[in-house]
């Protein structure tokens, strides 16, 4: 080796070379063990050299930076939303709306939406300057440590140009079930969906823990074509394409209303079978004039819509009805499947919800039933197929014992409940009930390892959680704990002991008491104490917490074994003090806040601040909301909200009525 440095630089270009090849082109010229090599060596002469590592050396992509928090950058030209549409008469409104324009003969560039969160990025002279969050879409994020590690995003461009795309970085379906199936076995809490997982990944402090997540993106939009020559949106993507991004091959030019139409049909049809998930299809006029002539909202181009997919729906049929209990004793009928794809889930099991839902379905056991998956996340048995019955199928029959502890149910209101204290699956219930998420969020002990612990016999009750490094020499001798993990194990419980009193409340299991509940009784009441001297009148004078809820935090802390568990986990050193602010906000203080679509930050944190801040959340809009904090690809929410004019919110607009710069980025 005659120049240790010439040679650095002579791999940094071939090694960028084959990801091009790679990525981009999808040609790659040498095997996967010739890039292997290729990177060793680089690998090592960086380590001989660290002085002499280039910017745009391929190494950067394995992560390792520590970021404090996420400096915000200012996009030099917003980036905006688009507007949805749902059904053919929508898009055929949408192409009339363009020809009255006088755009006669109107072409469309139709691309795939994919599921995933938008990116901006910016090079100077070919080298990547920095990539940001849409955030408001005038401010985001920068998220450029972490987008390094992204290796479908070119570090050095094919030319020495200055500019800036955006794109949508995404997690493909294969990725998402490796690093479930990875996570399972360490009994954590698998991720949700790609793109919860994509968004918390390109958001993490630590760009290694981004490395390992595999993130991929697509760039699908140059904001300025004319300032390079480029006179439609399609030539942009070929430009772009030939500048070494990866641009995604199913994009089409099509020629007016039945171009689309034909499209969308198309691409519903191979959905299930893509590697990645997309939730509908965006259409954007394709000359850049006319782009231009159409002009923007204050929030959406006039030029592009997205058309979302409607609910997919797949039959199967019904195996078996089973019935479960949960941690407050509520039976609950699930229908088992004959295992079907939905969405790119395959879904062998949902639940029914009650006896009434059952009943009003007429479903039976044999039944061919339809399911679809609700917001595109949860699946649900919408119909049952009767045309399809031979005569054999069983009709459903609610059960009157626990089929647990075999012991008679009680029936309250539409739901019938196993009374029994002594129930099995109700104690694993509420155990899995108090170290999740939410709750007291004691990482790694999900729902498979509490039950192996309670059979066991090593977590019977709450306080035996912190009692488990007692059986850490007995769970090294089970298949599958190391010393490390138990240890991480013992120091994740030993960190749940500082949540603060709103994640006590909310894990003990009260009736009726969820976390936005619990986080106003914490406030008002400061520690567990003042809670629990709590007369019911003065529980019912809180706003916000009604009659019902009043009298089941009164009588859970009114019975004998309750007061002992409490007095157990302050002995074992548990906070019992609530650790928020209490701030009296007058800009959010008595307002309602309605929250719709997806949001660049934790949602139930945004909760927390604003109920911190002396305002409450609420579901739905009426004429009572004061604020509509509007996300990504809102809902119904949104189109009532206009309608009823009630003020609306952006992230960074809400932020600012909090007075706080920086909420906890994460997956959802």
């Amino acid at each position: 080796m005659n120049d240790p440095i010439k040679r650095m630089e002579e791999l940094v270009d071939i090694l960028n070379r084959l990801g091009y090849e790679y990525y981009t082109l999808d040609n790659p010229s040498v095997s996967d063990f010739e890039y292997d090599r290729l990177m060793q060596e680089l690998i090592q002469l960086e380590s001989m050299y660290p002085d002499h590592i280039l910017e745009n050396s391929p190494t950067k992509r394995v992560g390792g930076k520590i970021n404090e928090s996420f400096e915000k950058i200012k996009h030099q030209i917003p980036l905006l939303s688009l507007a949805n549409v749902f059904t053919e008469a929508d898009i055929v409104a949408f192409d009339n709306r363009i020809r009255k324009e006088d755009i006669k003969n109107p072409t469309y560039v139709c691309e795939l939406k994919i599921d995933g969160l938008s990116v901006s990025l910016r090079y100077e002279k070919g080298l990547l300057k920095y990539a940001a969050t849409r955030g408001n879409g005038i401010i985001g994020e920068n998220i450029t440590d972490n987008v390094k590690t992204i290796k479908s995003i070119p570090l050095k461009l094919q030319e020495e140009i200055d500019i800036e795309v955006r794109g949508e970085i995404y997690v493909s379906k294969k990725t998402l079930e490796k690093l479930n199936e990875e996570r399972r076995k360490e009994g954590l809490e698998p991720f949700k969906n790609a793109r919860n997982l994509a968004s918390g990944s390109i958001r993490q402090l630590d760009s290694s823990v981004t490395a390992s997540r595999n993130l991929d993106a697509f760039i699908y939009h140059l904001p300025n074509p004319l300032d390079y020559g480029i006179n439609t949106h399609f030539e942009a993507l070929e430009f772009m394409k030939k500048l070494g991004f990866v641009t995604n091959p199913n994009n089409r030019l099509v020629t007016g209303i039945d171009g689309i139409l034909n499209y969308i049909n198309e691409k519903t049809k191979v959905r299930p079978d893509l590697p990645y998930d997309i939730d509908g299809v965006v259409i954007k006029l394709n000359n850049i004039l006319d782009q231009m002539k159409l002009g923007s909202t204050v929030k959406y181009p006039k030029w592009a819509t997205a058309y979302k997919f409607p609910p997919e729906e797949v039959v199967t049929k019904l195996k078996n009805i089973i019935f479960t209990v949960g941690r407050t004793g509520q039976i609950t009928p699930n229908a088992i499947l004959e295992p079907v794809n939905v969405m790119g889930s395959t879904i062998s099991k949902t639940t029914l919800h009650n006896e009434d839902y059952c009943k009003d379905l007429d479903i039976r056991i044999g039944d061919y039933v339809t399911i679809i998956k609700a917001g595109d996340v949860i699946p649900r048995v919408d119909s049952v197929k009767k045309e399809r019955r031979t005569g054999d199928e069983i009709p459903f029959q609610m059960i009157t014992n626990c089929p647990i502890c075999k012991e008679k149910l009680v029936k309250k209101d539409s739901n019938y409940y196993c009374v029994n204290p002594l129930c099995d699956a109700r104690h694993i219930e509420s155990l899995i009930h108090f170290a999740s998420r939410q709750a007291m969020d004691i990482v790694g002990m999900g729902e498979k390892i509490i039950e192996d612990m309670y059979n066991l016999g090593f977590i019977k009750t709450i306080p035996d959680f912190y009692h488990l490094e007692k059986y850490q020499d007995e769970l090294m001798l089970l298949e599958g704990y190391g010393l490390k993990s138990i240890q991480n194990l013992i120091k994740e419980i030993e960190e749940s002991k500082k949540k603060s009193l709103e994640k006590l409340l909310f894990a003990l299991g009260i009736r009726h008491v969820g976390l936005k509940t619990a986080t106003i009784l914490a406030r008002k009441f400061v520690t567990i104490d003042n809670l629990m001297n709590a007369s019911l009148t003065t529980l019912n004078d809180i706003p916000d917490i009604g009659e019902e809820i009043s009298t089941s935090v009164y009588n859970y802390f009114q019975e004998p074994k309750n007061k002992d568990l409490i007095q157990e986990l302050k002995e074992l050193g548990l906070n019992m003090k609530y650790l928020g602010e209490v701030i009296d906000n007058p800009n959010i203080k008595d307002k309602s806040f309605v929250i719709t679509g997806t949001l660049n930050i934790k949602r139930d944190e945004l909760k927390d601040k604003i109920i911190t801040n002396g305002g409450k959340v609420i579901d739905s809009v009426s004429k009572k909301t004061d604020y509509l904090i509007l996300g990504e690809n809102p809902g119904s929410k949104y189109e009532k909200a206009i309608k009823l004019n009630i003020p609306i919110l952006n992230e960074e607009e809400i932020l600012n009525l909090l007075n706080i710069n920086n909420i906890e980025r994460g997956e959802e």
